[in-house]
């Protein structure tokens, strides 16, 4: 009876264990009961979270943080987090959800699962606002010239596609090429869309527009494995705001650019 009773108990156990694990499995049933949805978001990467002059959490992740939050019927928890730490913050469940400009790639989807976009993260070649009206794709580079910084995947790309009669300025990092359009040294630059954000906050009169795409890389909210309910909600949560041009909105005010074609 003793032997029958340990193996019965630690059957119960590992049905305990499993039960435990399936319950946890579904983290929308544990933020709806809770009425808390607890989000990791950047504290160092303007602009898509840093601290504002209030020293309070603010960008576009934090407003998608908060969207998602009032879509759900929640409070919203901020969880601040850097980029080494945002992962294991989701896997430690100190978090729900990750919304921390992250994109996707295969070592990272076999330890998480990712959402559809919500917010664009690409390499683009931009003018000053109205001008290089010709400029629409990578061959309308003929003959011009245009700035970027050492060694970055804009510069790498353009050195390996641009036309050979297109001359590349190349500065050593991105304070130096912003200085450079800012001042007027050149007119066209390749640079990432959170850059061409900082350059028409910091000056407007010299604000980009997007001439053509060169790399996309969209971010997407993170989600532990084996959560559907919850990769669900998010989805839709997220195709609403598209629908509704509430993303639009967040790219405006954060991005200062529209969405790019097709996002």
């Amino acid at each position: 009876m003793t032997i029958i009773r340990a193996v019965r108990a630690g059957l119960l156990g590992i049905a305990l264990i499993g039960s435990g694990v399936a319950a946890r499995a579904d983290g929308l049933d544990s933020i709806m009961a809770a009425k808390v949805i607890k989000v990791a978001v950047p504290q160092d990467f303007a602009p898509f979270g840093s601290a504002g002059l209030d020293l309070k959490p603010q960008g576009y992740d934090i407003d998608m943080a908060n969207l998602i939050g009032k879509a759900m019927g929640v409070k919203v928890e901020i969880v601040p987090v850097t980029s080494a730490n945002r992962i294991p913050y989701l896997q430690t469940h100190k978090a729900d959800l990750v919304i921390s400009s992250l994109g996707k790639n295969a070592e990272r989807e076999k330890v998480i699962d990712f959402s559809d976009a919500y917010a664009p993260f690409f390499s683009a070649v931009y003018s000053v606002k109205g001008k290089e009206p010709g400029v629409t794709k990578l061959a309308d580079l003929s003959g011009k010239t245009l700035g970027a910084a050492r060694g970055t995947i804009e510069e790498q790309e353009l050195t390996n596609t641009a036309p050979k009669d297109a001359t590349i300025k190349r500065f050593e990092d991105n304070n130096a090429t912003i200085a450079a359009f800012v001042s007027g040294q050149i007119d066209l630059v390749a640079t990432g869309n959170t850059i061409a954000a900082v350059i028409a906050e910091q000056n407007p009169a010299r604000a980009p527009e997007m001439k053509f795409l060169i790399k996309d890389s969209p971010c997407y909210v993170g989600l532990n494995k084996n959560e559907p309910k919850l990769l669900a909600k998010v989805n839709d949560i997220i195709k609403q705001a598209k629908a509704s041009g509430e993303i639009a909105k967040l790219s405006e005010k954060w991005l200062k650019q529209p969405l790019p074609p097709g996002f």
